[in-house]
């Protein structure tokens, strides 16, 4: 049993992070300190001098583990990761930061390539973003992929020089074509050189250069390349001349304001580079409900400067921040130099600030009602299901089930997952019934949940074995509700299951009229809202519907692949290397039923009479 008063007593005098645990052993908050036992202690003591969301907080925690670093910066690193790992609840969180485009430049390649990616990974190639307009993304790279002919092929260079012939986007202009060698390592990297420079947003030096270049094209006579560089040269200035010159000193500069609303807080973001604004991009915060400016703002920077590639020599705030030289120090030590934050209180920079904090309110306005309306469709939903069940748990997580089959033939079962009223795909699974014969959706979906919830506890276990936390399995974190596509039979069958686990699980099942269309929800046998129309009835209805497609798809695939096995196998001397064959050159098997004998002939590896065989078998048939 875990007693939190001895726990205490044996928390070392050192810099680390915390972790707080529910009852569920769901993380609910992560913090840092610079001496662990003086901060966790605070919780445990008179509440009088906490905040509300700290109070309501602490009545959920039975439970808490620490890490011991070496220097408080790297708690504040460790911390930032750890939240952004598992977002616990009673953190502020920046919502959505992981799904934000970057520009990606493969500067460690001989010849780079540029494109779009989702993923920040520490492979030495070069970021720009985030990017939350996907329209802004898109004309960047538009523009990119115009004005610079680049590589945007696969290939390994130099390894696979004049291996092959170009492609069409050397015949159409779109590339140099460094496959064939016909430009040189250094050339291609001045063109790279140059579009770094402009997503810095350094257009003078790329036009500079395009000028010198337009130049000796002229002098040289070649006025189509001359035409072509004028033209790069105008649709640049154009973007520049969209920038305003906001900073004599042309300092690189990140400058942060907020608005808040409630719950959620919208941060607005200019990005000044070279004295101009480039971009400017906002962000969604939640969990800022009675939180501070200071701890808002402070949450903010920690979060997104984790995540960001590029910092700036110096950042200006809205608010001031704890932890001010930690911080510094931190940013100092990922860009190699000295950066400054700074919260100016009047002149030039005071007057950006209040243009973004201006651009906070009114985008916040702008898209508070339908914050308002998602919320109503994702939350608000979610919290009429739980009233029209009754429990009083509240519900963050629900899974839902379904079987298909025909039958009796290939039965799969699914397993979707809804957090917050939105689907998290990344936690789908997919289930090859394996110990039920013929048509039986009771046994099938008994045997489903027993594998999911057998898993959940084994895998418990062995996390406690090793001192990991539940949230890093794959299979313990456990939902507040199941919902069963099916009637009560199935209802029983999941019941029994998690009775004979030990597993206290609200099963409501999800009913369908006589024209299967969702009607509502079956719990303790008694059918019940929402209400028809309601937002939390039609969550109910997308959740059955994708509940549905999930097992539909697997149970087709996996049909299709019965078929193309079993027709294949039929032909005497088709092996399984001359199927594989077969079906790379064909694509699939209709195709190779058209298919003429010389044709069959050509795939390689398929003698002449065994294309006579398959061409024969195809057409007898």
């Amino acid at each position: 049993m875990f007693d939190i008063q001895e726990e205490l007593k044996k928390l070392p005098q050192k810099p680390g992070v915390y972790l707080m645990k529910d009852q569920f052993e769901n993380i609910i908050y992560v913090g840092k300190a610079v001496n662990l036992r003086n901060r966790v202690r605070q919780y445990f003591q008179s509440s009088r001098n906490h905040s509300p969301k700290v109070q309501k907080m602490v009545l959920h925690i039975k439970e808490f583990e620490y890490i011991v670093t070496d220097s408080e910066v790297e708690a504040l690193i460790l911390e930032c990761n750890l939240i952004k790992k598992y977002r616990p609840k009673y953190n502020i969180r920046l919502k959505d930061d992981k799904h934000y485009p970057y520009i990606k430049i493969t500067v460690n390649e001989a010849y780079p390539k540029v494109f779009m990616t989702r993923k920040l990974l520490k492979d030495k190639a070069k970021y720009f973003g985030p990017y939350t307009d996907g329209l802004a993304l898109k004309e960047t790279l538009e523009l990119i992929k115009k004005h610079w002919p680049i590589r945007t092929c696969n290939r390994v260079l130099p390894r696979d020089i004049g291996k092959e012939r170009p492609c069409l986007q050397y015949h159409i202009g779109q590339c140099k074509a460094p496959c064939a060698g016909l430009i040189s390592e250094e050339d291609y990297k001045k063109m790279i050189a140059e579009i770094i420079s402009f997503l810095d947003g350094k257009y003078e030096d790329v036009i500079k250069e395009l000028e010198n270049q337009m130049q000796v094209a002229s002098e040289e006579l070649n006025f189509e390349k001359a035409a072509q560089l004028r033209d790069q040269i105008l649709s640049i200035k154009r973007i520049a001349q969209k920038q305003n010159m906001i900073n004599a000193s042309m300092e690189d500069q990140d400058v942060i304001a907020f608005a808040k609303k409630e719950d959620e807080a919208l941060v607005q973001v200019y990005f000044v580079r070279g004295g101009k604004v480039v971009g400017r991009e906002h962000f969604l915060l939640d969990g800022v409900d009675e939180t501070s400016p200071t701890d808002i703002m402070t949450s903010f920077i920690k979060q997104f400067y984790a995540g960001t590639t590029f910092i700036p020599k110096e950042i200006i705030l809205q608010e001031e921040i704890d932890e001010l030289e930690i911080i510094q120090s931190w940013l100092s030590d990922r860009k190699g130099h000295k950066v400054y934050i700074k919260v100016p209180k009047k002149g030039e920079k005071s007057k950006l600030v209040e243009m973004a904090e201006k651009n906070a309110e009114l985008t916040l306005n702008q898209f508070g009602e339908e914050m308002k309306r998602k919320e109503q469709r994702t939350k608000g939903a979610v919290e009429e299901i739980q009233n029209a069940i009754g429990i009083e748990e509240t519900i963050h997580r629900i899974e839902a089930y379904d079987i298909s089959n025909t039958q009796g033939i290939e039965s799969v079962g699914s397993m979707v997952v809804f957090e917050g009223g939105k689907p998290k795909r990344s936690d789908y699974r997919k289930f090859k019934i394996k110990s039920v014969l013929g048509p039986n959706d009771y046994a099938s979906m008994e045997e489903v949940i027993r594998r999911r919830f057998t898993h959940a506890k084994e895998e418990l276990e062995g996390l406690k074995e090793k001192g990991l936390t539940v949230d890093e399995g794959k299979f313990t974190k456990l939902p507040q509700l199941i919902l069963i596509d099916g009637g009560k039979g199935q209802i029983h069958a999941a019941q029994k299951v998690l009775e004979e686990l030990n597993i206290s699980i609200p099963v409501c099942g999800m009913v369908k009229d006589d024209k299967h269309r969702t009607r509502g929800l079956l719990y303790n046998d008694e059918e019940i809202g929402p209400p028809l129309g309601t937002e939390g009835f039609k969550l109910i209805t997308r959740i059955q519907d994708e509940a549905h497609r999930f097992a539909i798809e697997y149970h087709r695939k996996l049909r299709s692949k019965a078929q193309i096995q079993s027709v294949l196998d039929e032909i005497p001397g088709v092996g399984s290397v001359r199927k594989k064959a077969l079906l790379e050159h064909f694509g699939s098997v209709q195709r190779l039923k058209e298919a003429s004998i010389e044709e069959i002939r050509q795939v390689e590896g398929i003698p002449n009479n065994i294309a006579e065989q398959i061409f024969n078998f195809f057409h007898q048939r």
